[in-house]
């Protein structure tokens, strides 16, 4: 489900077990999923780079009028004025607002070897101008319970591993993998800053990292990384808003 846009290529899944270190990061695709309009889903916002012709890299949520919920192998390599928010657009690189972008706070124990603490705050150089396609995604309450909850998570991501990305803003229902299952499934370690979502050939992919995970109303999770897209072996692995939520601090 890696979304990561993101940033790191993505790697091929073999037949046999992948060796670590180096976990890959989804850059970016939703797989097995449906359109959506940016009006179903007005807290998704695009994390673009280059000023000068910006395009998406990964996603992200609106959390504040100037705050910006996304995950830190997006953002580590990139300046605040290298970065700019696309928001109210359904159609990648089309349309909506853009902003830049003042100041980031990648979590200071973000590891690009584990993905762990794969979390990062933007904030905006003015405030989002609410409307029916920008509005605020609540996050879900600090050390909230986990199991058996089902999700939705949205992005331009690629529509398969390696394949082609949409032009449109794409959603999919996933479910709650047990953490322990997920931790066999991947060798480990998968920490109290993970839980693992997935359903059948359903899953975030390249470019939909950094994106907003969403249950009953909440966000719960950030797209972080995981093997393949929508590989029945290997759940999405997201950053665990309910533990994030002191660094998140909103």
């Amino acid at each position: 489900m890696f979304k990561l846009v993101l940033i790191s290529a993505l790697f091929a899944l073999a037949a046999a077990r992948p060796n670590r270190p180096g976990l890959p990061h989804l850059d970016g695709r939703i797989v097995g999923g449906f359109d959506v309009t940016i009006e179903q889903v007005p807290y998704q916002v695009s994390l673009m780079v280059r000023p000068d012709s910006p395009y998406h890299i990964c996603g992200g949520s609106i959390i504040a009028h100037d705050l910006i919920l996304t995950a830190a192998h997006c953002t580590t390599r990139y300046q605040p004025s290298e970065m700019r928010i696309r928001y109210g657009n359904t159609i990648k690189n089309e349309g909506g607002t853009i902003m830049e972008v003042l100041f980031k706070k990648d979590h200071h124990l973000y590891n690009p070897n584990t993905m762990d603490y794969d979390i990062s705050v933007l904030v905006l150089s003015g405030r989002i101008q609410f409307s029916a396609s920008a509005q605020i995604i609540p996050l879900v309450a600090s050390g909230s319970g986990e199991g058996g909850r089902a999700a939705m998570v949205s992005g331009w991501g690629r529509l398969s591993s390696g394949g082609a990305s949409p032009t449109k803003l794409q959603a999919v229902y996933v479910r709650e993998v047990d953490r322990k299952k997920c931790n066999e499934d991947y060798s480990g370690p998968i920490t109290e800053r993970m839980i693992c979502f997935m359903d059948t050939y359903k899953d975030s992919c390249q470019g939909d990292s950094g994106g907003p995970l969403v249950s009953s109303g909440v966000q719960i999770g950030v797209v972080s990384w995981g093997w393949g897209c929508a590989d029945p072996r290997y759940p999405g692995v997201y950053s665990n808003v309910a533990v994030l939520r002191d660094f998140i601090g909103w």
